[in-house]
């Protein structure tokens, strides 16, 4: 039994676990949205946020410890030039664009930098179920759902209440009577 055992094995040892991490984490940085089966993405998901996080902090020792984590793939360019003529490639490493545009972007939220997103579409061959793993645009906020309305009140409450409030004040007891008659007590000198 896996009791208090937290992580997902995803059917790989450690160094390979790792490895996937990293990958998907490039990826996920380099085209800030990328489609993988939903136990990877829910499995990825605090590797990535932990990074974000040391690139808001933006110092010597966050990048290094960033780079620790990313490992070679820290390293990669994020466009390479593939023989693509349309597009310009984009020659700065991963670890450059984490902490310059991925970092400051996330400086005022305190956690929550990805989204994942189910599809409806399965994997071809073993079917598995897909997911999107994407990072929040800036200034993306979580929407909130509308506080529930009151339910309608019935008419017989309604009723009741105002018959109640109707009523003369003196068939109620009142609680400042028995108050005013110990006070004249009170008053007397003491021999």
């Amino acid at each position: 039994m896996r009791h208090r055992k937290a992580g997902r094995k995803l059917g790989r040892n450690a160094s390979h676990r790792l490895a996937l991490y990293r990958n998907l984490t490039m990826s996920l940085i380099r085209h800030e949205r990328i489609i993988t089966t939903l136990e990877k993405a829910k499995a990825v998901r605090p590797f990535v946020e932990k990074l974000i996080t040391l690139a808001k902090k933006g110092t010597l020792h966050a990048r290094r410890l960033a780079i620790a984590r990313l490992g070679p793939s820290g390293i990669a360019a994020v466009k390479p030039d593939e023989g693509k003529k349309d597009e310009t490639p984009d020659m700065r490493r991963v670890l450059v664009k984490l902490f310059d545009d991925i970092g400051p972007r996330f400086k005022d939220r305190p956690g929550g930098y990805t989204r994942i997103i189910k599809r409806h579409e399965r994997r071809l061959g073993d079917a598995g179920r897909t997911a999107f793993l994407e990072l929040l645009k800036e200034g993306e906020v979580k929407v909130k759902a509308k506080a529930a309305k009151p339910a309608p009140r019935i008419e017989e409450e309604e009723e009741q209440q105002a018959e109640q409030e109707a009523q003369p004040q003196e068939a109620q007891p009142s609680a400042t009577a028995p108050a005013e008659e110990k006070k004249p007590e009170e008053s007397e000198p003491k021999a």
